[in-house]
């Protein structure tokens, strides 16, 4: 499996498939500063139509200009300047509201990576209970819906959160990293419809649901394979899915099952 895996690894992570991924947002933010408040934003619309998630992503953070900024306490315009955005159930108002919870965080313990790190504790096996402690920090200031960012104690795969994770915290030619605090070995598997059919195919999880126990099982079976990397297949694996449910039939991968 792991030969399998890691070929397929090889093959998808590249750059010129990031181009259709919401990954390649962050590519623009050399300050980490920036770049984590970015993700936050592309993560928070990650879902629907690849395509659409990509054209909105782009509007919204043309609008919001350099997100550290933005998001500074007394700054001004960020409503405005996301009046009338919308992508799906998310509109402009959610969005400035998540990225003035995102300045709150970043003031109060140094970057939102401090926030996160600040949730962690010794005993924790993934990044679950800290990701929580995160939700409830940052929907301490009130104005956020609580679909924008799903707390995983009830019971969310939280798959645009965990998606959000595993750019800030894994880096290769994809995955741009940044944060120092997170292990990649506590990461959880952003579990997509895609990547949910995918790890049922190749019986890495038996549940019928895309839930936060599947995302758990999933992992779980991946940590066996990569023991300190257990989402290093997530983006290779998703374009394999990806293809697949757009129709088109291409030969997959030598070795996909």
């Amino acid at each position: 499996m792991r030969a399998r895996l890691e070929a397929i690894y090889r093959r998808y992570t590249r750059r010129e498939y990031a181009a259709a991924d919401p990954v390649r947002f962050l590519y623009r933010y050399p300050d980490v500063r920036d770049r984590e408040i970015a993700g936050l934003v592309a993560s928070s619309l990650a879902y629907g139509r690849v395509e659409q998630i990509c054209a909105s992503a782009a509007e919204a953070l043309r609008r919001i200009g350099r997100p550290s900024e933005a998001s500074r306490e007394g700054a001004r315009g960020i409503g405005r300047a996301l009046a009338g955005f919308r992508h799906r159930f998310t509109a402009g108002d959610d969005i400035a509201a998540l990225v003035r919870a995102a300045g709150r965080a970043a003031r109060r313990h140094g970057s939102l990576e401090a926030c996160f790190a600040a949730g962690m504790r010794g005993g924790d096996e993934t990044v679950l209970p800290a990701l929580s402690r995160f939700v409830r920090e940052l929907a301490a200031g009130g104005g956020l819906r609580g679909g924008l960012l799903p707390d995983p104690a009830g019971g969310s795969a939280c798959k645009r959160l965990n998606l959000f994770l595993r750019w800030m915290v894994r880096r290769d030619e994809v995955d741009p990293g940044g944060w120092g605090a997170v292990p990649a070995a506590m990461l959880v598997v952003p579990l997509d419809t895609h990547m949910f059919a995918i790890c049922r195919r190749l019986g890495l999880t038996r549940r019928r649901r895309a839930d936060l126990r599947a995302a758990v099982e999933a992992t779980a079976a991946f940590r066996r394979i990569a023991p300190g990397d257990p989402v290093r297949y997530d983006f290779a694996l998703t374009r394999v899915g990806m293809d697949g449910a757009a129709g088109r039939r291409r030969r997959a991968p030598e070795g996909m099952p």
